[in-house]
């Protein structure tokens, strides 16, 4: 990988990222057909479900689905000039991973009008019942795994060595 230019490989990961994310999609969607099998037990703690998700941020910033996409996109073109120009491989794969992510989620509400999302993570517990975080897709493991190494190269890579790779 040392001869792979950061642009080059800023370019990989955004599209492995993409076509992770959307060829898992449309197996869970169409060829599997989770949604009238769901909720999928994996584990006791991990269940397959199909959730629209309408909004941004696990729900939580819920717009007009235009907005919300033009918002997405912006946020992408910005990102991507960002990972065009980095000389950083570890930050030029962090933000392909991102880039690639934000077009996975930005492609499904283009294309369906909303984020298709289907990994649950929960645990039943005997004095609380289940406790529930937020269920999630590929794209979204993306845009965690690039945001994680932009903050690892932030705190533990030093200027010399962000300058030699």
């Amino acid at each position: 990988m040392r001869h792979l230019s950061p642009r080059l490989l800023s370019l990989i990961a955004a599209f492995a990222a993409l076509v992770a994310d959307q060829a898992h999609k449309h197996w869970m969607i169409y060829s599997y057909g989770i949604d009238a099998l769901q909720p999928v037990a994996i584990t006791p703690w991990l269940s397959l479900v199909l959730v629209w998700n309408t909004g941004i941020s696990y729900s939580l910033l819920q717009l007009n689905p235009m907005v919300l996409l033009v918002l997405m996109l912006g946020a992408t073109i910005f990102l991507g000039l960002w990972m065009w120009r980095s000389k950083s491989r570890l930050t030029s794969i962090g933000l392909g991973l991102i880039v690639g992510g934000a077009l996975g989620n930005a492609y499904d509400r283009w294309n369906y009008g909303a984020v298709a999302d289907f990994f649950h993570f929960h645990i039943d517990t005997e004095r609380y019942g289940r406790l529930s975080w937020y269920v999630f897709n590929i794209a979204d493991v993306a845009i965690v795994a690039g945001v994680a190494l932009l903050l690892y190269e932030t705190v533990f890579v030093g200027e010399t060595r962000r300058e030699k790779s």
